[in-house]
């Protein structure tokens, strides 16, 4: 499948060097480290070298055409729910979670189930940068330089058999470390662990990154460390958190916000600026850092990338 190249932009458009050793970056944010040398420490402790840089090779054919977003901004203001429902809890709560030791429990309908620690990942599969604009159902944006690994290198490492349709993903649950979690506050409005799904081909299309890393660094604790997923043509709610294990079913997985308000959230959640949300509309959105209002496109933009896999379907009724 073709992927239509972006026009490129300067890479001090990208990151600023300075904010891989400017603490303040994340003083908001868990465990901020800038300093290669801090990261024994902070691994000793149990948690994420988050801030550590982290190398990976720009990939042209994933690359955005708007600047990206300050990192101030991407590690600021974030919807994780574990964490609570304000846009500044994940980054004020975040130091509670303990991404070291982590691992990853790939299983269901494989012909070779395996349990990868998150540092194994990390030398297994080639990371990249790539730049993708998150699109957030309520009507906001940003766009980040990603890290990670094609999510279809991971499921062909342990062979989908033919019986596979869709593929699960599944967050941590441990209310000592997700505040969110907890009885009688947000943890009441959720079915824990958090749940989300993709359609295996959706799940193999060269667009789906496993994610580690963001703006040249590890991925901070408040945006999903240390395994997240990136759809960029669906909603962000779509993009499973700090995940633990990822599951190949036959059936359709009954994800977190399906069980909790179906008649807000489908299973396929694709950006679609001509379905709104029950509550507002989706025609608009603003980015983050911008005062002015955006039209929202089709699928977020990578319509020739992915329309196809949805052709014949109705995406009002499929949403």
């Amino acid at each position: 499948m073709l992927i239509r190249r972006a026009p490129m932009f300067p890479s001090s458009e990208i990151t600023d060097e300075r904010l891989y050793l400017n603490r303040r970056s994340f003083m908001t944010g868990a465990a901020a480290l800038g300093a290669a040398a801090l990261v024994p420490a902070v691994e000793a402790a149990g948690k994420a070298p988050a801030g550590a840089p982290l190398k990976a090779t720009r990939n042209p054919a994933f690359v955005n055409p708007d600047p990206p977003n300050k990192i101030e901004d991407a590690t600021s203001y974030n919807n994780f729910y574990e964490f609570g429902v304000n846009k500044d809890d994940p980054a004020r709560l975040a130091q509670s979670l303990k991404t070291r030791p982590w691992t990853v429990k790939v299983e269901g309908l494989v012909g070779k189930p395996k349990t990868y620690d998150i540092d194994e990942l990390l030398r297994v599969f080639p990371l990249e940068e790539r730049v993708y604009a998150l699109r957030c159902v309520e009507a906001w944006s940003m766009v980040i330089p990603w890290i990670g690994f094609p999510l279809a290198a991971l499921l062909k490492h342990v062979e989908p058999t033919g019986s596979a349709k869709f593929v699960e993903f599944i967050t941590l649950h441990d209310p000592t470390q997700f505040p969110g979690q907890k009885p009688g506050l947000f943890g009441g409005s959720l079915d824990w662990p958090y749940v989300e799904g993709l359609r295996l081909d959706e799940a193999m299309h060269p667009l789906t990154l496993m994610t580690v890393g963001m703006y040249g660094q590890v991925l901070p604790n408040q945006n999903g460390a240390p395994l997240r997923v990136i759809v960029p043509w669906k909603y962000g709610f779509k993009s499973g958190k700090s995940i633990v294990r990822i599951r190949l079913t036959a059936d359709q997985p009954k994800t977190a916000w399906e069980k909790a308000a179906p008649q807000e959230y489908g299973f396929y959640s694709n950006v679609n600026p001509e379905v709104s949300h029950p509550r507002w509309s989706q025609a608009t959105e603003r980015r983050i850092g911008e005062f002015r209002r955006r039209k929202t496109l089709m699928f977020n933009g990578y319509a020739d990338q992915v329309a196809s896999l949805y052709a014949g379907m109705d995406l009002k009724k499929n949403y």
